[in-house]
């Protein structure tokens, strides 16, 4: 098996098809062979993703009414959903790619590894068959599914934050990555929150993203705000 067939755990029968998966388009642009990438697996692979987690949230929430189940499919095959799931393969270090793209950040660009990872279940679906695939799907996707479960209505903590700090003064909060650790495709960020000078939380996450999310949950967790003499200083 090849490292990224390792990686995802799935041996190809065509190994062309996975190759396709991983051809950004960028490179035929280059090369001048625009006819070998995968923007048709990446067509593909979505209207696959969005079957197999339709029938999990029809399954796993037999009383919830079409439109949020409609609003939690949107969070599962969101561009950051998708991006998470690559990262975690470290889809990014196998993508063929113009020199270009590359210069420019294509390995960790959110669209790019979405539509990698879009491209690479379109082609084991072609490659095997829904059961395969879906298996590969719902293990790649265990943690959001984890957490969709544990909170299945969609809470914005930077919003409600944001709209909390700004019902109190002029000004809202900003947010700093404190500090990034790991190699490039599992790296993890520190962010903090500050209002008004002030460091009101700290988070922790694969991406600035989901760090800054967890800052915030941080800030609305301990309130500091309604403690001017006791924030943490900088």
């Amino acid at each position: 098996m090849s490292p990224i067939e390792t990686r995802i755990h799935y041996k190809f029968r065509n190994p062309l098809l996975l190759a396709e998966a991983l051809t950004h388009p960028s490179l035929g642009h280059e090369t001048q062979n625009r006819h070998f990438d995968n923007q048709r697996l990446e067509f593909l692979g979505d209207a696959v993703l969005q079957l197999i987690f339709t029938d999990l949230l029809f399954k796993i929430f037999p009383t919830a009414p079409e439109g949020q189940m409609t609003k939690l499919r949107a969070r599962m095959v969101s561009r950051d959903g998708l991006k998470g799931y690559a990262h975690n393969l470290g889809l990014g270090d196998y993508l063929l790619m113009g020199k270009g793209e590359e210069a420019c950040g294509g390995r960790q660009r959110a669209s790019t590894l979405a539509d990698a990872f879009e491209a690479v279940v379109g082609a084991m679906y072609l490659d095997s068959d829904l059961q395969t695939v879906r298996e590969f799907v719902l293990q790649s996707a265990a943690d959001e599914i984890e957490q969709l479960k544990i909170e299945p209505v969609d809470v914005n903590p930077k919003g409600m934050l944001q709209e909390l700090l700004q019902s109190l003064g002029s000004a809202g909060p900003t947010y700093a990555v404190v500090s990034e650790e790991g190699p490039e495709h599992q790296k993890t960020f520190i962010s903090k929150v500050k209002w008004n000078e002030a460091e009101l939380g700290r988070g922790t996450g694969h991406s600035k993203k989901e760090s800054e999310t967890a800052a915030a949950f941080d800030a609305l967790e301990q309130k500091l705000w309604a403690q001017p003499s006791d924030p943490r200083a900088e």
